[in-house]
């Protein structure tokens, strides 16, 4: 595909002119900056989370193994702490989403439809 893609017509009716126009705009620009400024932070949140338990695994054994309750120990509760943490930020992105990203998003795709005529 490479570089050709720009020069024709995209399926929607868009030309790459109003593609790159939308992409110099003031509000993707925005919207892209929302995204990022959730995105990147809490992903090397989690990248952190998961390299403690990874070297926690791995270097603090003895620790990893106290145990709380019967068979269960340190260790067990906080790999189950991964899964619990990988559901809580699918949900926190998912309303961060609806409220800030997706009116923007909207607005840019209206503009789109309505500029060449697609509606």
């Amino acid at each position: 595909m490479g570089n050709d893609a720009l020069n024709v017509e995209h399926s929607s009716g868009h030309s790459a002119a109003v593609f790159r126009e939308t992409q110099d705009s003031e509000q993707f620009r925005r919207l892209k900056r929302k995204h990022r400024s959730f995105v990147l932070p809490v992903t090397a949140a989690c990248l952190l989370w998961y390299f403690t338990y990874v070297l926690l695994a791995g270097y603090a054994p003895d620790l990893m193994a106290t145990p709380v309750f019967g068979s269960v120990n340190i260790g067990i509760l906080l790999g189950l702490s991964q899964v619990v943490t990988t559901f809580a930020v699918t949900m926190i992105y998912v309303s961060y989403a609806n409220k800030h990203l997706d009116p923007d998003a909207a607005a840019i795709r209206d503009r789109l439809e309505t500029k060449e005529g697609v509606r």
